[in-house]
């Protein structure tokens, strides 16, 4: 089993553990702020579920149905995970400003004070665990779930440090108001998520510094004497670069093609960490004015 798909078998049981622990706790004490908590760990628990079935499915070989393999289900599962945390965040929103108007007494703050520092434990070790993992893989989905579980991390710190506050002290007004600074943060967290993957599910093109480190291949190339038509995209962890390189007309096929392959290695060599697939169109001359209406 590869590295990633372990590392969302680890999130799953993590979340899972944390969720019966803060529900259970948030229930009885009556904390909008450990219930929030909980929320966002069954969340966590729903998307590390969801991942492990885009790792899954997104490592399969490309097939007569997907040619190009299935790359894209990992923006999906991103999109669906952020658009899920807001919807959550809304929820907790709601409750918290409902406690704000209704104010009630929160109970057993000591159970849930033991409960968050357990909390705060397991998920240190998670994230210290998925960093690790996203930097040796640089998978985009274990990026994004490194980054999900250190929002919740810090979270967590937060709350701990307003049910310590409120067993100490009569500011009751602490836990529904942090509630819902929690549930603006969630939904401020979500939207750069669903943002770059809906960009990914565009083929948003590569940024300008990587489209130009592109170009720089192709004019330091001297074998050829130039292109058109380059076009780029990204799915996943994968890049696609189509161009157009331009032969003078006496070169053979044999030495366009030996050309063009040392070019594909070049491209590839410059993403060492994605895999990069490269169609290049052999010209014999600059066709571009005549082919412009095409592209």
């Amino acid at each position: 089993m590869r590295l990633e798909k372990k590392a969302t078998l680890v999130s799953i049981s993590t979340a899972l553990l944390l969720v019966v622990m803060k529900m259970t706790v948030g229930i009885f004490s009556g904390s909008v702020a450990v219930l929030a908590s909980a929320i966002d760990s069954l969340l966590d628990f729903s998307v590390s579920l969801f991942n492990f079935f885009a790792l899954h499915t997104s490592e399969k070989e490309a097939d007569k149905r997907f040619n190009f393999g299935r790359s894209k289900i990992e923006p999906i599962a991103a999109v669906v995970e952020g658009t899920i945390i807001i919807m959550s965040a809304l929820f907790i929103g709601y409750e918290a400003i409902i406690k704000i108007i209704h104010p009630r007494e929160t109970l057993y703050i000591n159970e849930s004070i033991w409960v968050m520092v357990a909390s705060l434990i397991a998920t240190a070790g998670l994230v210290t665990f998925l960093l690790y993992v996203a930097k040796k893989s640089n998978n985009m989905v274990i990026r994004a779930d490194a980054l999900h579980y250190k929002v919740d991390l810090l979270s967590t710190g937060a709350i701990l440090l307003a049910l310590i506050v409120m067993n100490y002290t009569d500011m009751p007004l602490i836990d529904p108001v942090l509630g819902f600074a929690i549930a603006i943060y969630m939904i401020y967290s979500a939207f750069p998520i669903i943002k770059e993957s809906v960009l990914m599910l565009l083929d948003v093109a590569l940024e300008e510094e990587e489209y130009e480190r592109v170009e720089a291949v192709l004019l330091k190339n001297i074998d050829i004497t130039g292109y058109h038509f380059l076009k780029t995209r990204i799915s996943a962890d994968e890049i696609f670069i189509s161009v157009h390189v331009v032969f003078t007309v006496s070169i053979s096929l044999y030495d366009a093609h030996k050309v063009s392959d040392d070019i594909e290695l070049a491209f590839a060599n410059l993403f060492p960490d994605n895999r990069v697939h490269s169609i290049i169109h052999l010209d014999p001359y600059d066709d571009s004015d005549i082919n412009e209406d095409e592209h």
